[in-house]
Protein backbone atom coordinates (compact mmCIF):
# COMPACT_ATOMS: atom_id res chain seq x y z
CA UNK A 1 0.00 0.00 0.00
CA UNK A 2 2.76 2.46 0.90
CA UNK A 3 5.45 1.04 -1.42
CA UNK A 4 9.13 1.54 -0.68
CA UNK A 5 8.48 4.45 1.71
CA UNK A 6 6.62 2.37 4.27
CA UNK A 7 9.56 2.30 6.72
CA UNK A 8 9.75 6.09 6.65
CA UNK A 9 6.08 6.50 7.54
CA UNK A 10 5.92 3.63 10.05
CA UNK A 11 6.45 6.01 12.97
CA UNK A 12 3.56 8.18 11.77
CA UNK A 13 1.27 5.18 11.43
CA UNK A 14 2.16 3.93 14.91
CA UNK A 15 1.43 7.43 16.26
CA UNK A 16 -1.97 7.39 14.54
CA UNK A 17 -2.75 3.91 15.88
CA UNK A 18 -1.99 5.04 19.44
CA UNK A 19 -3.95 8.28 19.05
CA UNK A 20 -7.04 6.50 17.76
CA UNK A 21 -6.99 3.30 19.77
CA UNK A 22 -5.50 4.03 23.19
CA UNK A 23 -6.05 6.13 26.28
CA UNK A 24 -5.38 5.62 30.03
CA UNK A 25 -8.28 3.14 30.19
CA UNK A 26 -7.38 1.24 27.02
CA UNK A 27 -3.81 -0.05 26.56
CA UNK A 28 -2.38 -1.70 23.45
CA UNK A 29 0.07 -4.59 23.41
CA UNK A 30 2.75 -4.80 20.75
CA UNK A 31 0.80 -7.65 19.17
CA UNK A 32 -2.37 -5.52 18.98
CA UNK A 33 -0.43 -2.68 17.35
CA UNK A 34 1.00 -5.11 14.79
CA UNK A 35 -2.49 -6.44 14.04
CA UNK A 36 -3.96 -2.93 13.52
CA UNK A 37 -1.04 -1.93 11.29
CA UNK A 38 -1.60 -4.97 9.10
CA UNK A 39 -5.42 -4.92 8.99
CA UNK A 40 -5.98 -1.17 8.61
CA UNK A 41 -2.82 0.04 6.86
CA UNK A 42 -1.42 -3.04 5.08
CA UNK A 43 1.90 -2.63 6.93
CA UNK A 44 3.86 -5.52 8.45
CA UNK A 45 6.78 -5.14 10.84
CA UNK A 46 8.18 -6.84 13.94
CA UNK A 47 7.87 -6.05 17.64
CA UNK A 48 11.30 -4.49 17.81
CA UNK A 49 10.29 -1.91 15.20
CA UNK A 50 7.17 -1.06 17.21
CA UNK A 51 9.16 -0.50 20.41
CA UNK A 52 11.91 1.46 18.66
CA UNK A 53 9.41 3.81 17.01
CA UNK A 54 7.44 4.33 20.23
CA UNK A 55 10.69 5.26 22.00
CA UNK A 56 11.40 7.75 19.23
CA UNK A 57 7.93 9.25 19.71
CA UNK A 58 8.59 9.59 23.45
CA UNK A 59 11.89 11.34 22.66
CA UNK A 60 9.95 13.71 20.41
CA UNK A 61 7.78 14.75 23.36
CA UNK A 62 4.68 12.57 23.02
CA UNK A 63 3.36 11.43 26.41
CA UNK A 64 3.17 7.69 25.72
CA UNK A 65 3.19 5.29 28.67
CA UNK A 66 4.98 1.96 28.15
CA UNK A 67 4.68 0.39 31.63
CA UNK A 68 1.61 -1.76 31.01
CA UNK A 69 1.16 -1.90 27.28
CA UNK A 70 1.30 1.30 25.19
CA UNK A 71 -1.16 4.16 25.52
CA UNK A 72 -1.46 7.93 25.25
CA UNK A 73 -1.13 9.15 28.83
CA UNK A 74 -2.21 12.70 28.02
CA UNK A 75 -3.52 14.66 25.05
CA UNK A 76 -3.88 18.29 24.09
CA UNK A 77 -7.46 18.10 25.40
CA UNK A 78 -8.95 16.00 28.18
CA UNK A 79 -12.22 14.24 27.36
CA UNK A 80 -14.17 16.64 29.60
CA UNK A 81 -12.59 19.63 27.83
CA UNK A 82 -13.49 18.20 24.42
CA UNK A 83 -17.06 17.62 25.59
CA UNK A 84 -17.32 21.24 26.75
CA UNK A 85 -15.98 22.50 23.43
CA UNK A 86 -18.37 20.29 21.47
CA UNK A 87 -21.31 21.53 23.55
CA UNK A 88 -20.18 25.12 22.97
CA UNK A 89 -20.29 24.55 19.21
CA UNK A 90 -23.56 22.66 19.49
CA UNK A 91 -25.35 25.54 21.20
CA UNK A 92 -23.60 28.43 19.42
CA UNK A 93 -26.28 30.05 17.33
CA UNK A 94 -23.76 32.22 15.46
CA UNK A 95 -22.28 29.16 13.70
CA UNK A 96 -24.08 27.75 10.68
CA UNK A 97 -25.34 24.16 10.66
CA UNK A 98 -22.70 22.98 8.16
CA UNK A 99 -19.84 24.71 9.98
CA UNK A 100 -21.04 23.37 13.32
CA UNK A 101 -21.06 19.78 12.09
CA UNK A 102 -17.57 20.17 10.61
CA UNK A 103 -16.17 21.68 13.82
CA UNK A 104 -17.69 18.95 15.97
CA UNK A 105 -16.16 16.25 13.79
CA UNK A 106 -12.74 17.92 14.12
CA UNK A 107 -13.10 18.11 17.89
CA UNK A 108 -14.21 14.49 18.14
CA UNK A 109 -11.11 13.47 16.16
CA UNK A 110 -8.94 14.93 18.93
CA UNK A 111 -9.99 12.07 21.22
CA UNK A 112 -9.62 8.33 20.96
CA UNK A 113 -12.23 6.12 19.33
CA UNK A 114 -13.54 5.39 22.82
CA UNK A 115 -14.27 9.09 23.38
CA UNK A 116 -15.85 9.32 19.92
CA UNK A 117 -18.19 6.48 20.84
CA UNK A 118 -19.32 8.41 23.93
CA UNK A 119 -20.32 11.44 21.86
CA UNK A 120 -21.79 9.57 18.91
CA UNK A 121 -25.26 10.68 20.11
CA UNK A 122 -24.53 14.33 19.23
CA UNK A 123 -27.18 14.74 16.57
CA UNK A 124 -29.21 17.75 17.73
CA UNK A 125 -27.70 20.41 15.47
CA UNK A 126 -30.52 20.51 12.88
CA UNK A 127 -33.07 21.13 15.65
CA UNK A 128 -31.34 24.23 16.98
CA UNK A 129 -31.52 27.81 15.77
CA UNK A 130 -28.31 28.45 13.85
CA UNK A 131 -27.32 31.37 11.68
CA UNK A 132 -27.98 31.42 7.94
CA UNK A 133 -24.70 33.25 7.32
CA UNK A 134 -22.48 30.63 5.65
CA UNK A 135 -19.49 32.97 5.50
CA UNK A 136 -19.13 33.68 9.21
CA UNK A 137 -15.64 32.13 9.35
CA UNK A 138 -14.48 34.57 6.67
CA UNK A 139 -15.98 37.39 8.71
CA UNK A 140 -14.18 36.25 11.87
CA UNK A 141 -10.86 35.86 10.03
CA UNK A 142 -11.14 39.33 8.51
CA UNK A 143 -12.03 40.88 11.86
CA UNK A 144 -9.10 39.10 13.53
CA UNK A 145 -6.71 40.56 10.96
CA UNK A 146 -8.22 44.03 11.17
CA UNK A 147 -8.10 44.13 14.97
CA UNK A 148 -4.48 42.98 14.94
CA UNK A 149 -3.46 45.47 12.24
CA UNK A 150 -5.62 48.28 13.71
CA UNK A 151 -7.47 48.91 10.45
CA UNK A 152 -11.10 49.82 9.84
CA UNK A 153 -13.46 47.33 8.22
CA UNK A 154 -16.34 47.84 5.82
CA UNK A 155 -19.29 45.45 5.69
CA UNK A 156 -22.98 45.03 5.02
CA UNK A 157 -25.07 44.72 8.18
CA UNK A 158 -28.24 42.67 7.75
CA UNK A 159 -31.65 42.09 9.29
CA UNK A 160 -34.20 39.34 8.66
CA UNK A 161 -37.17 40.12 6.43
CA UNK A 162 -40.58 38.47 6.44
CA UNK A 163 -39.18 36.05 3.86
CA UNK A 164 -36.90 34.71 6.64
CA UNK A 165 -33.81 35.82 4.71
CA UNK A 166 -31.08 38.30 5.57
CA UNK A 167 -31.23 41.71 3.85
CA UNK A 168 -28.76 44.62 4.12
CA UNK A 169 -29.87 47.51 6.29
CA UNK A 170 -30.39 50.96 4.80
CA UNK A 171 -27.10 52.36 6.12
CA UNK A 172 -24.97 49.57 4.59
CA UNK A 173 -22.12 49.47 3.97
CA UNK A 174 -20.89 50.28 7.48
CA UNK A 175 -17.36 51.59 8.05
CA UNK A 176 -16.21 50.92 11.63
CA UNK A 177 -13.16 50.69 13.87
CA UNK A 178 -13.12 47.14 15.31
CA UNK A 179 -11.78 46.58 18.85
CA UNK A 180 -12.99 43.27 20.30
CA UNK A 181 -15.05 40.16 19.51
CA UNK A 182 -17.00 38.71 22.43
CA UNK A 183 -19.51 35.93 23.07
CA UNK A 184 -22.62 36.81 25.07
CA UNK A 185 -25.88 34.91 25.60
CA UNK A 186 -25.07 32.40 22.87
CA UNK A 187 -24.26 35.09 20.30
CA UNK A 188 -21.01 36.49 18.91
CA UNK A 189 -20.58 40.27 18.81
CA UNK A 190 -18.17 42.80 17.38
CA UNK A 191 -17.44 45.77 19.64
CA UNK A 192 -16.64 48.66 17.35
CA UNK A 193 -17.07 52.37 16.76
CA UNK A 194 -18.85 53.91 13.81
CA UNK A 195 -18.13 57.53 12.91
CA UNK A 196 -21.90 58.07 13.01
CA UNK A 197 -21.93 57.59 16.80
CA UNK A 198 -19.68 58.76 19.64
CA UNK A 199 -19.58 55.51 21.65
CA UNK A 200 -19.10 51.75 21.29
CA UNK A 201 -21.59 49.92 19.06
CA UNK A 202 -22.33 46.18 19.21
CA UNK A 203 -22.75 44.29 15.93
CA UNK A 204 -23.98 40.70 15.69
CA UNK A 205 -21.21 38.92 13.79
CA UNK A 206 -23.64 36.45 12.25
CA UNK A 207 -25.44 39.42 10.65
CA UNK A 208 -22.28 40.71 8.93
CA UNK A 209 -21.62 39.95 5.24
CA UNK A 210 -19.46 41.28 2.40
CA UNK A 211 -16.70 42.31 4.79
CA UNK A 212 -13.34 43.72 3.78
CA UNK A 213 -10.44 45.27 5.65
CA UNK A 214 -9.50 48.79 4.55
CA UNK A 215 -6.22 50.69 4.74
CA UNK A 216 -7.79 53.28 7.07
CA UNK A 217 -6.36 53.29 10.63
CA UNK A 218 -8.90 52.74 13.41
CA UNK A 219 -9.94 55.55 15.71
CA UNK A 220 -7.90 55.28 18.96
CA UNK A 221 -10.22 53.86 21.59
CA UNK A 222 -9.26 56.62 24.05
CA UNK A 223 -11.00 59.10 21.71
CA UNK A 224 -14.35 57.34 22.17
CA UNK A 225 -16.86 58.64 24.68
CA UNK A 226 -16.50 56.84 28.01
CA UNK A 227 -13.21 55.19 26.99
CA UNK A 228 -10.87 58.07 27.84
CA UNK A 229 -8.97 55.84 30.29
CA UNK A 230 -8.94 52.75 28.09
CA UNK A 231 -11.29 49.84 27.48
CA UNK A 232 -12.24 47.61 30.43
CA UNK A 233 -13.86 44.61 28.71
CA UNK A 234 -15.14 42.77 31.85
CA UNK A 235 -16.78 45.95 33.14
CA UNK A 236 -18.23 46.75 29.72
CA UNK A 237 -19.78 43.28 29.47
CA UNK A 238 -21.20 43.48 33.01
CA UNK A 239 -22.83 46.83 32.22
CA UNK A 240 -24.26 45.64 28.87
CA UNK A 241 -26.00 42.42 29.86
CA UNK A 242 -28.15 42.29 26.71
CA UNK A 243 -25.53 43.94 24.48
CA UNK A 244 -27.53 47.16 24.04
CA UNK A 245 -25.53 50.22 23.08
CA UNK A 246 -25.58 53.55 24.89
CA UNK A 247 -24.52 54.96 28.23
CA UNK A 248 -24.62 53.16 31.55
CA UNK A 249 -26.52 54.55 34.54
CA UNK A 250 -26.42 53.92 38.29
CA UNK A 251 -29.36 51.75 39.32
CA UNK A 252 -30.63 50.76 42.73
CA UNK A 253 -32.83 47.71 42.97
CA UNK A 254 -34.40 45.59 45.69
CA UNK A 255 -34.38 41.81 45.49
CA UNK A 256 -34.72 38.75 47.74
CA UNK A 257 -31.41 37.36 49.00
CA UNK A 258 -31.91 34.14 47.01
CA UNK A 259 -31.31 36.20 43.84
CA UNK A 260 -27.61 36.65 44.62
CA UNK A 261 -26.83 33.87 42.13
CA UNK A 262 -28.73 35.67 39.37
CA UNK A 263 -27.21 39.05 40.20
CA UNK A 264 -23.67 37.68 40.01
CA UNK A 265 -24.48 35.72 36.83
CA UNK A 266 -25.66 38.90 35.09
CA UNK A 267 -23.57 41.68 36.65
CA UNK A 268 -20.48 39.86 37.93
CA UNK A 269 -19.21 41.03 41.31
CA UNK A 270 -19.11 44.68 40.33
CA UNK A 271 -22.13 45.80 42.39
CA UNK A 272 -22.58 46.98 45.98
CA UNK A 273 -25.03 45.78 48.62
CA UNK A 274 -26.38 48.96 50.23
CA UNK A 275 -28.78 47.35 52.71
CA UNK A 276 -29.57 43.80 53.64
CA UNK A 277 -31.76 41.79 55.95
CA UNK A 278 -32.25 38.07 56.34
CA UNK A 279 -34.46 37.82 53.25
CA UNK A 280 -33.94 41.01 51.25
CA UNK A 281 -31.13 43.15 49.79
CA UNK A 282 -30.86 46.55 48.13
CA UNK A 283 -28.01 46.78 45.64
CA UNK A 284 -26.40 49.50 43.55
CA UNK A 285 -25.17 48.54 40.10
CA UNK A 286 -24.02 50.43 37.03
CA UNK A 287 -25.72 49.10 33.92
CA UNK A 288 -26.82 50.10 30.45
CA UNK A 289 -30.26 51.74 30.72
CA UNK A 290 -31.99 49.61 28.09
CA UNK A 291 -30.37 46.42 29.37
CA UNK A 292 -31.61 47.10 32.90
CA UNK A 293 -35.09 47.84 31.55
CA UNK A 294 -35.36 44.38 29.99
CA UNK A 295 -33.62 42.70 32.91
CA UNK A 296 -36.18 44.23 35.29
CA UNK A 297 -39.03 42.94 33.11
CA UNK A 298 -37.49 39.46 33.06
CA UNK A 299 -37.08 39.33 36.84
CA UNK A 300 -40.05 41.56 37.69
CA UNK A 301 -41.73 38.87 39.77
CA UNK A 302 -38.93 39.21 42.32
CA UNK A 303 -36.79 42.32 41.73
CA UNK A 304 -37.90 45.96 41.98
CA UNK A 305 -36.05 48.95 40.50
CA UNK A 306 -35.91 51.79 43.03
CA UNK A 307 -33.98 54.32 40.95
CA UNK A 308 -33.41 56.14 38.66
CA UNK A 309 -37.00 57.49 38.71
CA UNK A 310 -37.27 57.71 34.90
CA UNK A 311 -36.47 54.00 34.57
CA UNK A 312 -38.92 53.12 37.33
CA UNK A 313 -41.67 55.17 35.60
CA UNK A 314 -40.96 53.59 32.21
CA UNK A 315 -41.22 50.14 33.74
CA UNK A 316 -44.48 51.05 35.50
CA UNK A 317 -45.98 52.39 32.24
CA UNK A 318 -44.88 49.31 30.30
CA UNK A 319 -46.21 46.88 32.91
CA UNK A 320 -49.52 48.80 33.01
CA UNK A 321 -49.78 48.54 29.23
CA UNK A 322 -49.01 44.81 29.35
CA UNK A 323 -51.66 44.31 32.01
CA UNK A 324 -54.26 46.07 29.86
CA UNK A 325 -53.24 44.10 26.79
CA UNK A 326 -53.47 40.71 28.49
CA UNK A 327 -56.69 41.58 30.30
CA UNK A 328 -58.45 42.69 27.11
CA UNK A 329 -61.46 40.68 25.91
CA UNK A 330 -60.84 39.21 22.46
CA UNK A 331 -63.87 38.02 20.53
CA UNK A 332 -65.81 37.31 23.70
CA UNK A 333 -63.03 35.10 25.08
CA UNK A 334 -59.98 36.78 26.62
CA UNK A 335 -57.76 33.76 25.89
CA UNK A 336 -58.86 32.93 22.36
CA UNK A 337 -57.67 34.61 19.18
CA UNK A 338 -60.01 34.07 16.23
Amino acid sequence: MYGSDRKKILILLILEVLQKNSDPDHHLTQQEILRILKNEYGITCDRRSVKANVLDLVDMGYDINMDDGYYFASRDFENAELRMLIDSVLFSRHISLKQGKRLIEKLKAQGSKFFQAKVSHVRALPDLNHTDNKHIMIVVDTLNDAIEEKKKVEFAYNSYGTDFKLHPRAHSPYLVSPYQMVASNGRYYLLANSDRYPDITHFRIDRITDIKMTDIPIKPITEIKGMEHGFNLPRHMAEHTYMFCGESVSVQLKAPTFMMNDLIDWFGRDFRIIRKSDDEIVVSVKCNYNAMFYWALQYGAYAEVLSPPELRKELADTIHGMNERYSRQIGGNEHEIK
